[in-house]
């Protein structure tokens, strides 16, 4: 057997390892990756692999950086089944047909200016004609229920906590020619424990390799609930000087989370009536996905439901779900207090703009940072306190206040990534690869792991093979 790590390997995004035996190759995860515009479209477009040849794909969960360049693989030629959770190949045929979307206009806007330095024009990535195909390759399943992926090798989906569908995958392998067997985990992305929505990950014991992430190995998240402290003091103060509070959040899972703080704050009477407008096509739809799986709640949420007399975590009068253009543009002469809700979370496209061009000079707004800003970003700039931003080519003074609320992370922090190792069986575990984390993350958490106890612990290169 044979295993070759493709992407996140020393990076978070693009996560994509292969998997050889039996004479049959399995792919985990077939992710975008995500950098700067000219490395990026080169890398996601051509595979360090013939696609014809992948035999089956093994996704574990719905995020962009671990689905999003299916449809270019189906695209090159992969013809076999794409096995996923239920929930998470409902979020899928959102994400994708919308990722599809986004490539279809990134390239003709860069084709104009292509065009008019007399350079070749070039092709999207993929189309959301080319989603809609990948799209019928997708098979789901539930989660603790083996299913064949491939000769030899039997998958099981282990809930993970991290987005709605997310999973741990469980392989378990049997080479013909040597009669071996091995149990190889992939924790995919790993959810916290105290998840306001989402059952908790669920603890594994048993495996011979593993392969896990460690996105936030060398830190520590704030608690839920002093994120919710805060969430409430920024909607009162803004209140009080009858601002709108706008946030970039994330479509899938972020979004989500926000709303149901503001369910919570609102039942217990924390904050006041104050409308709430979910401002994104995606996120409106991802919510109806996580309307659509209730057994995915958590016991907190249950008895948040029973004791308020809610109908869901995700309804209440004051909120509103907004798809046309025409109500976005509507949110902007409001002279009320209101809280906007809209992608994208590093504020780089999409309503999220608008809605920041229109508000980011009036002192009584405040503008509230959820998620990770990468350098570079909209978000990252007002995150770091600039006064004068860029937004559609157009400065703007920032006199709105900037606030930022760090607990809101669906990733395990590093005593979280800890607890989940914790389970493991030091004795059984031959080798442990930490992927989908920067090098300093990596090789921070690694250290603890090998001073816990695990004997072998490393963070492959792109593109090292293993043999086994």
């Amino acid at each position: 057997m044979r295993l070759t790590f493709f992407g996140a390997a020393r990076e978070v995004t693009g996560s994509m390892h292969r998997i050889e035996v039996n004479g049959r190759s399995i792919l985990l995860d077939c992710g975008l990756f995500q950098g700067r515009r000219a490395d990026t479209y080169e890398r996601n477009l051509h595979f360090p692999f013939d696609p014809a040849t992948i035999d089956a794909v093994v996704l574990s969960h719905a995020h962009i950086d671990h689905s999003g360049n299916l449809p270019n693989l189906c695209k090159r030629g992969f013809r076999g089944n794409i096995w996923c959770t239920s929930a998470t190949r409902n979020l899928c045929t959102y994400m994708l047909m919308d990722s599809g979307h986004i490539h279809e206009q990134d390239v003709a806007y860069i084709n104009q200016q292509r065009e008019r330095d007399g350079e070749g024009l070039i092709d999207p990535l993929y189309t959301q004609a080319d989603a809609r195909v990948a799209l019928e390759q997708f098979m789901g399943a539930g989660f603790h229920r083996p299913i064949l992926v491939a000769d030899g090798v039997e998958a099981t989906f282990i809930p993970a906590g991290h987005i709605l569908g997310a999973a741990s995958v469980q392989l378990d392998i049997r080479e013909a020619s040597t009669g071996k067997q091995w149990r190889l985990l992939f924790s995919g992305d790993i959810g916290r424990p105290t998840s306001p929505i989402l059952r908790p990950p669920e603890r594994i014991d048993a495996a011979d390799i593993v392969i896990m992430e460690s996105t936030y190995g060398d830190r520590l998240h704030e608690t839920y609930e002093s994120a919710r402290k805060k969430l409430r003091n920024v909607v009162n103060s803004a209140a009080r000087q009858r601002g709108k509070v706008i946030i970039p959040a994330f479509a899938v899972g972020r979004t989500q989370e926000l709303v149901y703080a503001l369910n919570q704050l609102d039942a217990s009477g924390d904050i006041p009536d104050i409308r709430v407008f979910v401002d994104s096509p995606l996120a409106v739809n991802a919510t109806d996905v996580f309307r659509m799986h209730p057994e995915a709640w958590n016991a907190e949420v249950q008895q948040f439901l029973a004791d308020g007399n809610r109908r869901s975590p995700f309804d209440y009068p004051e909120i509103e779900y907004v798809r046309e253009v025409r109500r976005s543009k509507q949110l902007n002469h409001f002279t009320e207090p209101i809280i906007i809700i809209s992608a994208n979370g590093m504020a780089e496209n999409g309503r999220i703009l608008h809605h920041l061009k229109n508000n980011i000079e009036d002192a009584r707004n405040t503008v509230l940072i959820v998620s990770f800003q990468a350098e570079q970003t909209l978000g990252r700039r007002l995150y770091d306190g600039e006064k004068r931003v860029r937004i559609f080519g157009e400065s703007y003074d920032v006199r709105a206040s900037v606030e930022a609320i760090e607990g809101y992370s669906a990733h395990a922090d590093q005593r979280e990534l800890l607890t989940w190792a914790d389970s493991l069986d030091r004795q059984r575990v031959q080798q442990l690869f930490l992927v989908h984390g920067e090098p300093q993350a990596s090789d921070t958490l690694a250290q603890l792991l090998r001073s816990n106890g695990f004997a072998s612990v490393q963070t492959p290169e792109r593109g090292v093979s293993v043999e086994f």
